[in-house]
């Protein structure tokens, strides 16, 4: 396990090392107003719908759907934050290469950055898990408006404890419910189809990230002058796992986020900071060193 280091000392490293991989979790994008699902201290706050869950009845689609729809809002509003916006700049210094993101938002792609690897795919899309006919998830949310007329409203007024989607929005672009308002909700159909399984093209907890995604971003990895982490407290395998190939194949390992990390272990230069402020001093530091 590494001490804290500087961001002088990190921007050493990537300039010596070259254009190194990033991985990029939840705390990427908390400054855009897209809460994680886990503190710092790592504990998980909220508990997501399942995969296992999300397939079994229409009547945990149809309180995904009616959350969802509520939230997609406050979610696509998101615009990319101090972090996002260094992240392009350190690329396009040569300092940082390809992103694999755990998000699902598509921030890094609206700040420019480039190469960006969807690791959990990507909430934009969704796709029908009966016929795997595909759709735009802005033109889903105006048909669920077709169809809900009113519900919005009606929705916001029903949250327990008063508040207003912002302060209840999740990763996933979900949101807390009242189940009377769920109720009142009519299902999106897959327009190819008819059947009432569409689900955003991501990955829930409980389900598994496709293995030719798995396999380019273990060859990105090997292929790594360096490994950079932000904004995750890896307690999730399926990023966590790069961590470990990299620390096994004596690639530094260079995570700047909150909190203790599941990879503390594998970690060889480490920034505990807030990622906007701290990629942007980054961003400075690098171009000084080149200049």
């Amino acid at each position: 396990m590494s001490s804290e280091v500087s961001v002088g000392e990190v921007a050493a490293l990537l300039r010596a090392t070259g254009p190194a991989l990033v991985l990029s979790g939840a705390g990427m994008s908390t400054e855009s107003g897209i809460p994680d699902y886990r503190g710092p201290d790592g504990n998980r706050r909220v508990t997501p719908m399942s995969h296992q869950e999300f397939t079994a009845t229409s009547e945990a689609r149809q309180r995904y759907w009616a959350r969802s729809f509520i939230g997609w809002q406050r979610f696509s509003a998101a615009e990319p934050n101090e972090g996002h916006l260094a992240v392009t700049e350190l690329q396009r210094a040569g300092a940082l290469g390809p992103v694999i993101t755990q998000n699902v938002d598509g921030l890094h792609q609206d700040a420019g950055t480039r190469e960006v690897l969807e690791l959990h795919g990507s909430l934009g899309e969704v796709v029908c898990l009966t016929c795997e006919s595909r759709l735009d998830r802005g033109l889903l949310q105006a048909l669920m408006d077709d169809v809900n007329p009113g519900f919005a409203s009606r929705a916001l007024g029903s949250v327990v404890d008063g508040s207003q989607v912002s302060s209840q929005i999740r990763p996933d672009g979900d949101i807390v419910l009242a189940d009377e308002a769920v109720t009142a909700f009519a299902t999106p159909r897959c327009l190819a189809c008819g059947a009432d399984t569409l689900k955003p093209d991501v990955v829930f907890f409980g389900g598994a990230v496709p293995k030719p995604r798995v396999e380019r971003c273990y060859a990105l990895t090997e292929e790594a002058s360096a490994l950079v982490v932000l904004g995750s407290s890896l307690k999730v395998m399926s990023g966590y796992r790069f961590v470990r190939r990299a620390a096994a194949r004596g690639i530094p390992v260079v995570v700047i986020t909150r909190g203790p990390t599941r990879g503390d272990a594998e970690t060889t230069h480490r920034i505990d900071a807030p990622l906007g402020v701290t990629l942007a001093a980054l961003t400075r530091a690098v171009e000084t060193q080149v200049a």
